[in-house]
């Protein structure tokens, strides 16, 4: 089976990794994959937003399945230009990643079918929202309304913060067409909980839960980053709440959907906040959450390639997708000065002995030799019998990546950590 992977991240090189243990995954292609995928599949320099060019390519070499993981193609359609060519897919069509593609959409769909989610009000006039501010509640969360590489959530805790993350969104154009549209919603406060799910439309079956560390410094302080590193299953997650969410969110979100004529097939990723009036919505996203995918797939027991062409046959049932009951950590290195100014260009050399463990996310290779090509450059993951032995494993190995000016966080895991001791 010649199988297609549109994206270039971490992520996607999980997802391979994953792949590639089925033996019917003859041939995998990257596109535009990365230098440090090269070993487990055959990169080509198409870009993931390039949606001619990546159904062409499809067409021409006989794709017998595609999987589509970025949110961007997502967004464009890229699952509904290949199935034209009838290629197969797994991910959603166009019009079921607009719960990623806009929170405006998102928040109204939750509004609308009493899925619990913080309260908002939505801008589309920059005065009318700084007017709002003046005696809106602090802290406020304002939100662009598009995708934004997952930094387009600011948290602002005085006024001047709010009105600056207005004016930075809605003058300023800081992430583009992205901020025509904001969201301002309450500031909800409670550990926050991943929950990967797939579903083919009627069934949904989440994965197990996962604890992303998105800002940029130890105890959660700096900037917002797309994530430094993950820790899997989240423990503020109990059976109960899981019972909750599935009773109170998730069914309720694929029939919303389908009630809406978007039938989701694919993964949904629901961004929780568990809160003292139960687990609350942040976010959707219409794809696999990277750091996330990096400690929850090395988990997965079952055959991830059969569970995506389950969902895309829609015949997704729950005894086809079995966890490991250890748990694994994943620490991120980054480029100094990530998510602002970086360099690039650094020498990066991975031990042979950990290179089953790494998930490399910005990478390129030159005469051999790889190097350093974004500002979050790899994942390292390990998976132990317990949530303290993976964290001590994750950062030991981390030790045998080097390049220059790597930034890792030191303290992933330890808020689990502390919830379990």
């Amino acid at each position: 089976m010649k199988i297609l992977v549109v994206g270039s991240g971490g992520r996607e090189h999980a997802v391979i990794k994953k792949i590639k243990e089925n033996p019917e995954a003859s041939e995998i292609f990257a596109l535009p994959g990365n230098g440090g995928m090269e070993n487990d599949a055959e990169c080509v320099n198409i870009a993931a937003t390039d949606i001619e060019g990546i159904t062409d390519f499809a067409v021409k070499n006989s794709i017998d399945y595609a999987i589509v993981t970025p949110d961007d193609p997502l967004v464009l359609g890229c699952v509904d230009a290949l199935e034209e060519k009838g290629i197969p897919c797994f991910g959603p069509r166009k019009n079921a990643a607009v719960i990623e593609g806009s929170k405006v959409f998102s928040k109204e769909l939750m509004k609308k079918y009493g899925i619990p989610t913080a309260k908002y009000e939505v801008f589309s006039d920059m005065e009318k929202a700084l007017a709002y501010l003046k005696t809106a509640p602090l802290p406020a969360v304002i939100k662009a309304d598009g995708l934004a590489l997952g930094k387009g959530v600011i948290i602002a805790f005085t006024r001047e913060e709010a009105e600056e993350a207005v004016v930075s969104m809605m003058r300023d154009k800081k992430f583009g067409k992205s901020g025509e549209n904001i969201v301002i919603e309450e500031f909800l406060e409670g550990p926050e909980v991943s929950v990967l799910s797939f579903t083919d439309g009627k069934t949904v079956v989440p994965m197990i839960s996962s604890m992303d560390h998105k800002r940029a410094c130890d105890n959660d302080e700096g900037l917002n980053t797309g994530g430094m590193g993950t820790v899997a299953p989240n423990p503020y997650y109990t059976d109960a709440i899981a019972k909750e969410c599935m009773d109170k969110i998730f069914l309720p979100t694929i029939t919303a959907m389908n009630a809406e004529g978007r039938t989701f097939k694919g993964c949904l990723y629901f961004g929780l906040m568990i809160t003292k009036d139960g687990p609350k919505v942040i976010e959707y996203n219409c794809r696999f959450g990277d750091p996330e995918t990096q400690v929850v797939l090395p988990l997965l027991e079952s055959d991830l390639l059969n569970i995506m062409l389950s969902v895309t046959n829609e015949t997704l049932s729950a005894d086809k997708v079995r966890f490991s009951d250890k748990s694994a950590c994943c620490v991120i290195a980054a480029s100094k000065g990530y998510p602002l100014a970086y360099e690039k260009g650094k020498l990066l050399t991975i031990d042979e002995s950990i290179k089953e463990n790494v998930f490399v996310a910005g990478a390129v290779k030159k005469d051999g030799k790889l190097f350093t090509n974004g500002g979050r450059v790899l994942g390292v993951t390990a998976v132990e019998s317990t949530l303290g032995k993976a964290v001590v494993s994750a950062y030991k190995m981390m030790e045998k990546v080097s390049f220059e000016n790597k930034y890792c966080r030191s303290d992933i895991g330890k808020k689990a950590l502390s919830k379990t001791n």
